[in-house]
């Protein structure tokens, strides 16, 4: 049985968040993308000063554990008064499928709740061809 966890992360954590990325990135975009846009797109979006802006720039990002083990992460960023949005939501291979990235949707939606309560938006982009849009779908948006 899962006993899946979330935490807040801390700049310290970036090292983490970009080893967890190297692990989830490649099979989830290999099919997409090409290999120099996957790893110009990894190194834009991952490199450890990026990650640092990031988070000095309001994006809450945390990462999802099963026991002790971290599994995948999750950003979000309030864009405006009651917009939010989800920029990120990745689960290692090993797993998908097994309620790790309901686990982490939910606790996303929870974290929003909790800092606003009153009604707002979450928004999100989704590749066309990644299969994740069916999980999303199935997740409300």
């Amino acid at each position: 049985m899962n006993t899946f966890t979330i935490r807040p992360a801390a700049p310290a954590d970036g090292p983490l968040i970009r080893k967890l990325a190297s692990e989830v990135w490649y099979p989830t975009y290999e099919g997409i993308h090409t290999q120099e846009q996957l790893e110009y797109m990894f190194q834009q979006m991952y490199n450890p000063h990026q990650l640092q802006q990031q988070m000095e720039n309001g994006v809450r990002f945390f990462v999802g554990y099963d026991k002790e083990k971290p599994i995948g992460y999750i950003s979000i960023e309030e864009q405006e008064k009651d917009l939010f949005y989800l920029h990120k939501l990745y689960i290692l291979p090993d797993w998908q499928g097994c309620g790790a990235g309901k686990f982490l949707f939910q606790s996303a939606v929870g974290y929003i709740r909790q800092i606003h309560p009153a009604p707002c938006t979450l928004e999100l982009n989704v590749n066309r061809s990644n299969p994740a849009i069916r999980f999303y779908e199935r997740m409300g948006m």
